[in-house]
């Protein structure tokens, strides 16, 4: 794997990562260049039949997604309006400063102008901003900001809506776009939060709103008018041949050294010129953008959108995503999502074999029920309370906690390697973690005749994990999320006595159940045993598969879900950026999808590859410790 080290701009240079993106884009979808192809097509057809006289206006619904960990990110929206406002003015040609636009030159309408979206997804009333609070502490051009699930916000529908998302960039970028034929659920627009609208955070030279010019510029199907290359092409047959990028406000006439010397039009929005010094768009460039609206068009769904119109009447709906946490024996919380257009809720609830029904009003979406009985089943319902009156109740169940028996741990005290409990062999124990600072260590041999080990922790009452040591050296891990089985396998060649090490991670214990722990030894691989029946196929299906990593980046804690085609064991590992390994233990993956924890508290602040490993197949990723 070799990673790319991008450069270091100062921030009073432009730089745009909207071709990084792509390129990015094209190795992780090679569908996308077909698709492309099929839009500069359509786009050729379209400009040489077009009448300039029939440009279409055009209407685009905008949402911004502002994401922020601090305040100084959570822009205002007075900053979003200015950014709209000089969106609809460089779109329109009617920007103050079109009219500097030298003699030789000729400014077009693209005619097309923006709104922040009146209507939602779902036809509510919205006025066209999200803001979600964040724990990523920058983002780069992988889209990562593009999804909640890595500390994003999922994009609202592309074929209705233009999704600006308002962040904080890494590497100095202070935009970039995603061009038309990428995936819809990455579509549309990054800006760095300081380079967003005309007053607030909006930071100089850069603080005229022309940032979201260039890269709406993108997004619109247009390129650098460099073409990025020396003296290359941008598609547009009226903007001259440039070197390169222009930066800051070169003085007129600006030479091209290309084939014929031509005064470059450092003034066009798709320069990297500061914000006061570039003004225009072309009309080569308008078609190309329109062409996007044209039947046919990548873009010609925006033509339909009913995201600037008129919010549907409020309409007391059924309530929906009904959840129960914290289940004990006599309490439960629970929750559902919250219904727009409720002033409050109606729950009702009732042991599932009973008749009578307890009525609670909640002007929330949560509550939390007291009283209850233990280990028994319970019916719910929750109906939203709107000015229409009250919605149709959905209903669920949850089961309370049985009385738990005390669990007697008869091996503490054991919470030290030099105080392990010897344990018998491939035979179930049960005991306790009581308090947050308690750990158990436990020891065992094997021989020539049972060398290899599986190590079995079950039956967790919480979020516990488990260790083995070869004497004093670590040679496997299982992290895996809250209350989830670990399993450890540990296929060797050689005897010895090891130390099994189990702890609650993060403070976590019960005082009152016991969990399960087997230490099982074989004289044959674990993975033989449980495979010796099943003939491995490797196809399509079986392949290896990393999902997602979040949060990415961390300050100590990953969780990994990948995808595999059969259970069987993979190794993971982690190496820095020259390539030495951090750490490497085993993992016993099911069929399908798969998730596991990892416990980065112990390693230095930085980048470093994650990998996972099978006899087949190995897929990894770039991870960010904090």
């Amino acid at each position: 794997m070799i990673l790319a080290m991008l450069p270091m701009f100062a921030y009073a240079q432009r730089n745009c990562g909207s071709m990084e993106h792509l390129n990015w884009m094209i190795l992780n979808d090679p569908e996308v260049q077909h698709r492309m192809s099929q839009i500069e097509q359509q786009t050729s057809e379209f400009a040489n039949h077009m009448n300039n006289d029939d440009r279409q206006l055009v209407t685009i619904p905008v949402v911004v997604h502002v994401l922020y960990k601090s305040a100084t990110a959570n822009i205002s929206d007075a900053q979003i309006q200015s950014q709209i406002q000089v969106m609809n003015e460089d779109f329109k040609k009617l920007n103050a400063d079109a009219s500097n636009t030298p003699s030789i030159f000729t400014a077009s309408d693209p005619n097309i102008q923006f709104c922040l979206a009146s209507v939602d997804p779902s036809g509510n009333a919205t006025n066209g901003i999200t803001r979600t609070a964040t724990s990523v502490t920058s983002f780069s051009t992988n889209d990562a900001m593009k999804y909640a699930a890595q500390g994003g916000k999922d994009a609202w529908p592309a074929s209705q809506y233009l999704n600006i998302w308002v962040c904080t960039l890494s590497n100095s970028i202070l935009g970039y776009a995603q061009f038309p034929g990428g995936a819809a659920a990455t579509d549309g627009v990054v800006i760095d939060y300081r380079y967003f609208g005309t007053t607030g955070t909006a930071t100089a030279p850069f603080n005229l709103g022309r940032t979201v010019t260039h890269e709406v510029g993108h997004w619109l199907n247009l390129r650098h008018i460099w073409g990025d290359a020396n003296c290359g092409s941008d598609l547009v047959d009226d903007t001259p041949t440039h070197n390169t990028a222009n930066y800051g406000c070169p003085t007129y006439p600006h030479l091209s050294t290309c084939s014929g010397s031509p005064v470059e039009m450092t003034m066009n929005y798709m320069d990297y010129t500061d914000d006061g010094c570039m003004y225009m768009f072309t009309n080569g460039q308008a078609v190309r953008m329109q062409a996007l609206f044209a039947a046919g068009g990548a873009r010609a769904s925006l033509l339909t959108s009913n995201g600037c119109g008129i919010p549907a009447p409020i309409v007391c709906g059924s309530v929906e995503g009904l959840a129960v946490s914290g289940i004990a024996q006599t309490t439960a919380n629970l929750s559902w999502t919250a219904l727009a257009g409720a002033t409050s809720y109606v729950l009702n609830y009732k042991p599932t074999a009973g008749t009578t029904w307890t009525t609670v009003n909640v002007t929330t979406n949560t509550y939390a029920l007291t009283g209850l009985t233990p280990g028994t089943a319970y019916t719910y319902t929750v109906a939203a309370v709107c000015a229409q009156g009250t919605g149709t109740a959905t209903s669920a169940t949850f089961n309370t906690n049985s009385v738990v028996t005390t669990c007697t741990d008869i091996y503490e005290a054991n919470n030290s390697s030099s105080k392990a409990k010897a344990i018998a062999k491939n035979v179930d124990i049960t005991a306790l973690i009581n308090n947050a600072t308690d750990k158990d260590y436990y020891s065992f041999s094997t021989t020539s005749s049972d060398k290899n080990i599986k190590i079995e922790l079950k039956n967790l009452p919480a979020d516990y994990d488990v260790k083995l040591y070869k004497g004093t050296t670590l040679v496997a891990t299982s992290a895996n999320v809250g209350t989830v089985n670990e399993t450890i396998i540990y296929n060797t060649t050689t005897t010895g006595s090891y130390k099994v090490y189990v702890y609650g991670y993060n403070g976590a214990f019960n005082a009152t159940q016991c969990y399960t722990l087997r230490a099982g030894t074989s004289s044959v691989n674990f993975r033989e045993m449980e495979e010796a029946s099943v003939e491995n196929q490797m196809d399509d299906s079986n392949k290896l598969s990393i999902q997602q990593v979040f949060p990415n980046p961390t300050e100590n804690k990953i969780q990994v879900h990948f995808s595999n085609g059969q259970e069987e064991l993979i190794q993971v590992e982690l190496y820095d950026l020259m390539g030495k390994m951090i750490f490497t233990h085993q993992w016993m993956s099911n069929s399908g999808t798969n998730g596991m924890s990892i416990d980065l508290s112990d390693v230095a602040a930085g980048h470093y590859v994650l990998a996972l490993r099978t006899n087949n197949a190995v897929d990894t990723r770039l991870i960010q410790k904090d």
